[in-house]
Order: C-alpha cells, then sequence, then structure tokens
C-alpha cells in the first residue's frame, strides 16, 4: 500500500484515493525563459508518480498547466524575436518546453492548460469569493480577505498576524491588510512589477494582456489562476498536488484558501512538494543565471542519463548538479543498460537452457522486484528503487560471467524486470539505440545544412528554402542566426 508525506498534515499517511481516477495536478511553468534542469527535476519526479500510480492499478488524470499571463513574461515583449506580444512570447517558450519534456521521455499529461484560456473560469471563481464575503474589490482590483478563512497558514505553518505584505508594493494602500492578495488586478503590467528587469524599457513598459471583467479592464493573479484550473480539469477536490517546494508559501497557501473558501470542500488530499536543485551551493534559477536548460543537458547527456540523475535522490530532498554527479547518473545508468543487454543476448542466443536453473539468480530477481515495489510504495521512494535494480544487474552479471550456459527462464525474468520497472516506471529507453540515432541524425543533418548553405551563397534561394522545409517536415528546427553567424537546428522527438 502507497504511503506519501504529506506537507500539509507533515506525516507521513497512507494513500487512497477519492474516486476512480486518481486526479493529479502539478504546478507548471511560468514560461519566460527556456527551461532548465531545476523545472525537469519536478517533471520528472511527477512522471513517475504517475506512472507507478498506472501501474499499481489506479485510473490517473494528470494535469499540468503553463503560466501564460504572467509580468516576467510581459517583461520580454521587445527582446529580439521572442514576439510582438505575450501571448507570442508565451507561445515561444512553450513549444520549447514542451519539446523538453518529449525529450526527456515524460509520459503526456491529461491536458495542459494555459491561463490565458481560463479567463471565463477565473472570473467565475473571483465572483463566488466577492459572494461568499471572502474577497472585496478595490480601485478595480479584487483581493482575497486572508483574515475570513481561519485556516490561512495551514499548509506553510504560519499565522496571518505574522506574515509580511504580499504582493505588488503598489497594492497596499488598496488592501484591508497587509496579507491579502490579488485575484484580479486593474489595468495592465504594473511598472513596479518589472522595474528590475534590465531590457524593459520603463519610459515605455509593456503593458501585456488585459481583459475585461465586472471590475473593470485587468488581469488575473497568480494564485487564482491554479485554482481555477484544477477544478476546471479536475474536480473542486482533487487527489495530489504537486510542486516546487519553493511554492509552499505564498503560491500554494493562497492556492488552499481561495480554492477552500469557494467551495467549503478540500482542496487537495495530498501536497506533494519537491526539494530543490542546487548548483554552487544555491537555488538553481533563472532569476540567479546559475541555470543549465534542459535543451543543453539532452544535447551533453541524453534523456536516460538525466532521468537516471534525478532518481537517485528522494523527490522531496534537495539535490545538487554537478560534474560529478553526472558522471555517476551515467555510470548508474550504463552499468543497468549493459546488464540488461548481455541478459538479451544470452537469452536470445544458443546457450540459454530449458533445464538449468540458477537458484541464486532466481531468488535475486525476486528479492529486486520485492525491494523495488516496497521502495516505491514508500513514498516513491526511488532511490532505494534503483538500487533494488543494480542489485539485479550485478546479479545478472555473475550469472552470465560464472557460466557458459544460462538459465533461459531466469533471463526472461529479468529482462521482464528491468523492462517493466526500468522501463515502464524509470522511463528508460533500454535497447532503442536512441544515442547512436541521435549522432547518426546530427551528422546527416548537418550535411543537408552544408548543401543548403551552399545553394544560399550561390543564390538559389528557392532550392534553399525547400531544403529546410524538407528539414522541418522531418521534424528539425533550422533556425539562422545573425549575418555572419551560421545556423542551429534542434532535433524534436518526434516518437
Amino acid at each position: 500500500m502507497l504511503s506519501v508525506t504529506n506537507t500539509l498534515s507533515d506525516e507521513r499517511e497512507e494513500f487512497r484515493p477519492t474516486g476512480d481516477e486518481v486526479l493529479v495536478y502539478v504546478c507548471g511553468l511560468t514560461v519566460s525563459d527556456d527551461a532548465h534542469l531545476g523545472h525537469a527535476r519536478v517533471w520528472v519526479h511527477a512522471d513517475v508518480m504517475c506512472r507507478w500510480l498506472s501501474h499499481e492499478g489506479h485510473a490517473v488524470r494528470h494535469v499540468e498547466n503553463f503560466t501564460d499571463v504572467n509580468e516576467k513574461i510581459a517583461a520580454r515583449i521587445d527582446e529580439g524575436d521572442l514576439g510582438g506580444s505575450e501571448l507570442g512570447v508565451a507561445r515561444r517558450f512553450i513549444e520549447g518546453t514542451l519539446e523538453d519534456m518529449r525529450g526527456l521521455n515524460l509520459q503526456r499529461a491529461t491536458v495542459y492548460p494555459r491561463v490565458s484560456e481560463h479567463v471565463p473560469e477565473i472570473l467565475a471563481l473571483i465572483e463566488r469569493l466577492l459572494e461568499s464575503g471572502h474577497a472585496y474589490e478595490s480601485d478595480g482590483s479584487v483581493y482575497f480577505d486572508v483574515t475570513t478563512f481561519e485556516e490561512y497558514g495551514k499548509l506553510s505553518n504560519q499565522r496571518v498576524t505574522d506574515l509580511e505584505a504580499q504582493g505588488d508594493p503598489t497594492e497596499r494602500s488598496e488592501k484591508r491588510n497587509p496579507a491579502d492578495f490579488a485575484l484580479w488586478k486593474a489595468g495592465g503590467v504594473s511598472e513596479s512589477a518589472i522595474r528590475d528587469h534590465e531590457k524593459v524599457d520603463h519610459a515605455h513598459p509593456p503593458d501585456g494582456e488585459t481583459w475585461d471583467s465586472p471590475w473593470g479592464e485587468g488581469r488575473p493573479g497568480w494564485h487564482i489562476e491554479c485554482s481555477a484550473m484544477a477544478m476546471t480539469h479536475l474536480d473542486e477536490t482533487i487527489d495530489i498536488h504537486v510542486g516546487g517546494h519553493d511554492l509552499v508559501f505564498p503560491h500554494h497557501e493562497n492556492e488552499i484558501a481561495q480554492s477552500e473558501a469557494a467551495t467549503g470542500k478540500p482542496f487537495a488530499n495530498y501536497w506533494l512538494h519537491t526539494g530543490l536543485l542546487e548548483t554552487d551551493g544555491e537555488k538553481m534559477s533563472s532569476s540567479l543565471g546559475n541555470f543549465f536548460t534542459v535543451s543543453a543537458a539532452l544535447d551533453e547527456f541524453g534523456p536516460d542519463v538525466l532521468r537516471s540523475f534525478y532518481l537517485a535522490t528522494e523527490y522531496g530532498s534537495n539535490q545538487t548538479f554537478s560534474e560529478d554527479a553526472m558522471a555517476e547518473a551515467k555510470e548508474r545508468y550504463e552499468r543497468l543498460e549493459r546488464a540488461y543487454e548481455r541478459a538479451i543476448e544470452a537469452a536470445d542466443g544458443p546457450d540459454a537452457r530449458t533445464k538449468i536453473e540458477d537458484h541464486e539468480l532466481r531468488a535475486a530477481i525476486e528479492e529486486a522486484r520485492g525491494e523495488f515495489v516496497r521502495a516505491m510504495n514508500d513514498d516513491f521512494g526511488v532511490r532505494e528503487a534503483m538500487s533494488a535494480l543494480l542489485e539485479l544487474a550485478g546479479a545478472l552479471n555473475r550469472h552470465l560471467d560464472a557460466r557458459e550456459e544460462y538459465d533461459y527462464r531466469a533471463l526472461r525474468r529479468a529482462i521482464e524486470t528491468i523492462e517493466g520497472f526500468g522501463g515502464e516506471i524509470f522511463g528508460f529507453s533500454f535497447g532503442s539505440g536512441a544515442g547512436d540515432g541521435v549522432d547518426l541524425a546530427g551528422d546527416l543533418v548537418e550535411l543537408v545544412l552544408e548543401v543548403r548553405e551552399a545553394e544560399r551563397e550561390a543564390g538559389n534561394y528557392e532550392r534553399a528554402d525547400a531544403l529546410r522545409e524538407d528539414l522541418e517536415a522531418l521534424g528539425v528546427t533550422v533556425e539562422d542566426e545573425a549575418e555572419g553567424e551560421g545556423t542551429t537546428y534542434r532535433l524534436s522527438d518526434r516518437s
């Protein structure tokens, strides 16, 4: 039976879904930049959680949002070729994020809702809070009154009287209480919200997207968005809410307050928070500039090594990204892959026999299976589950090294175990030849690009354009840099 560490109770609890489906909401990315490895850590752990729930016989409805309305996005409207609007910038980064997700071999979510698509649902939820007395309008903005929700602070263990002001400094004169937070903001993007962005022309700051509302033109607040999207695509009460630990306060605390104040029901039964990814002792963050993008990491390490890295540490603990950690992840994955490939070769060869029995190997397989299940049911204990697979790899190697004839039934069982647990649960792509395929594909793309460049230099622009279109039809994104700086490309996962 699965047990999880619930941030809400700060205790280990037996997981009991409320209905026929397990409803999972993952706080997704604010798409103001390329996704980095800190974001991908949440994705991979959420992916493995959903895979395990499905393995245990649950139907899973997995929703992960894109926040495409945000001051950080609007601040980039006039940068280069990112797009001339807030939604244009967001679309550019959503496209890259989806490519990153496929590159990491993540299973697709049931839906990926966007804030901009759910303004009607957001407005309806705000009106419910106004009608019930939990919110108030002020100068065209609407705020949640934290003093009306007695349990405010129950997730982060804070008291309203101890909280500092939330939100934009310009809001303070509009609010009844410093800790109140915005559900709807009048007008466009606040200048103070983007004042530290170095590339913004502060003489003509971007307005961003706005929508009509009963209180005037404006934009939704950050927190109300997730509540509205979760309720729209899941239910008023969901089973599991996943997100980074840095979102506990204020984001998730505010989600609870506004959702439960509106419905009178628990918003999420289990809150699972992933630890931070750190590098050089600091949280990996776009704002700090110390990040490694997912696309660059996929190019350097590949999806299997990255997944091996993430699955070496439990989801709730912080993790350090470093050269040594990645080298260990590579060695770990290759040990498992080599044992798997040796087992395949032996099982499909003439020396695998029906009447040979290696009781030590058979016992090791069943022990590994039992330990994997026990670990995963113990709060998705990926570290111990990985150790179980590596112990199995060792037992396989001992069997193959010590004998000239092999136990076919044991090899078959071991192969099924590695494919089932390592492939279907951990998301590894054993035997796919993905690395070799990427190298060969890259060589071929570069050859075509050389031909294309020669056509361009010869003035055969129609032929050059046709080659680019052919590449893009095959899933290769081609980008011409500034004059004299060459051409870059990206292979998309089309599986």
